[in-house]
């Protein structure tokens, strides 16, 4: 009786085993998964909305690129801006939007990648209902980013 007690013991092991780690796959697609720290909280006035940046690479003498990593909460926005040298945008998760003057807005999802051509006019942000992370690769060769005006709601919502 004792040793049939054992054997079921030795033959439920595995169940528990497989149990912890479905648990720990659980865990580690949570937000302990992102790919890089979602960083700082963007303070200045060239967001509306909640936004935050890791800096990921700096531009310096030695290569003119910076990267950088945005989240942003549903609803938040850059404000218009251009590159003088461009950018590229990577959609890391969620979903969000581009728009460069004059264009409709389109929808990035993970995975899509946007060339933001140099001296256009645009912004980028989360949707509505959704955050959005994206990787910034922003050439610093030809200037600083410059900053435009606010996309107002009704640019946002359109």
């Amino acid at each position: 009786m004792k040793s049939k007690y054992i054997y079921m013991l030795l033959l439920s092991i595995p169940s528990i085993l497989a149990c912890n780690q479905t648990e720990k796959g659980a865990r580690e697609n949570s937000s302990d998964s992102l790919v890089f720290p979602q960083g700082e909280k963007i303070t200045n006035a060239n967001f509306t909305g909640t936004a935050y940046l890791q800096m990921l690479v700096d531009a310096d003498s030695l290569n003119d690129i910076s990267v950088g990593n945005v989240t942003f909460e549903p609803g938040a926005r850059s404000k218009w801006h251009v590159h003088p040298a461009g950018q590229i945008l990577l959609a890391i998760d969620g979903v969000g939007y581009y728009q460069e003057k004059g264009k409709p807005k389109e929808i990035l999802r993970k995975g899509d990648a946007i060339k933001c051509p140099p001296d256009i006019p645009h912004w980028h942000g989360a949707s509505a209902d959704s955050a959005f992370v994206q990787v910034a690769i922003t050439g610093r060769e030809k200037g600083e980013t410059v900053w435009l005006e606010e996309v107002s709601d009704e640019e946002y919502h359109k």
